[in-house]
């Protein structure tokens, strides 16, 4: 299996003890929370990724920098593992279905996660809103013009629910849990989401915990919530399954 690893200031005897340390704590939130705030700080970059239509997939762990989609993959496979073996192991089942590396088989977009065959997220979007919460059809990976957005997938034809921005009130928002992964939706034909982050419940507030590409920032980072998605269409929540 060709293959690129890059852990950064994580050697793997220290990302080891991280990930044994977070199989510890017993909620998947809590655990997705401590694991993910180790990460802040960490640089941004898009495109980490080696594959695409014309190119070979190459398996690749970068924990040195990340975008906001690879940034949920490492979260998610270390909140299953209990070792560094078990991680590499777990975020080839995540990122690609079956475990079948490709380019092909990669889970190119946010909702993959949630599509039959996935047993470890769910789709809570209209159970946290079930009274606004609208839903869409989309094809995603088809542009208005019938054009490919990525050469070599096949487009997809999914039902999408979404709960719109401007109807987030405290009572809506009470009802995500620290852990839950959260997608920007969009409008734009062909896609499901824009952003994907991690919502985190603090003492102090509401934040989204994200790998964002703000020139201020291009780093890991929490943002108030609220403020974030307040110009933004709508969210879609998927939730870890424990």
């Amino acid at each position: 299996m060709n293959e690129k690893i890059v852990l950064g200031k994580w050697p793997e005897e220290r990302l080891d003890r991280l990930i044994a340390e977070g199989s510890r704590i017993a909620d998947a939130g809590g655990r997705i929370e401590f694991l993910s705030r180790k990460f802040l700080g960490t640089p941004y970059r898009e495109a980490t990724l080696i594959g695409d239509a014309e190119t070979p997939e190459i398996f690749v762990i970068d924990l040195h920098e990340v975008d906001c989609f690879t940034f949920l993959d490492y979260i998610e496979a270390m909140r299953l593992s209990g070792s560094f073996a078990e991680f590499r192991d777990n975020l080839r089942r995540i990122r690609y279905r079956n475990g079948t590396i490709s380019y092909q088989t990669r889970n190119h977009f946010f909702t993959d996660w949630r599509e039959p065959g996935k047993d470890l997220i769910e789709d809570v979007t209209e159970q946290v809103s079930p009274f606004w919460s609208r839903k869409a059809q989309k094809v995603l990976n088809r542009k208005e013009d019938g054009a490919l957005l990525l050469k070599g997938i096949a487009p997809a034809a999914r039902t999408l629910c979404y709960i719109p921005a401007d109807t987030i009130d405290s009572e809506t928002a009470d009802k995500i849990i620290t852990g839950d992964y959260v997608g920007i939706y969009t409008d734009a034909p062909g896609l499901d989401v824009t952003h994907v982050g991690i919502f985190v419940r603090n003492d102090d507030g509401l934040y989204l915990r994200h790998a964002s590409s703000f020139k201020e920032f291009r780093k890991v980072v929490d943002q108030d919530f609220k403020h974030y998605i307040a110009t933004k269409p709508g969210i879609i929540v998927l939730r870890p399954k424990a």
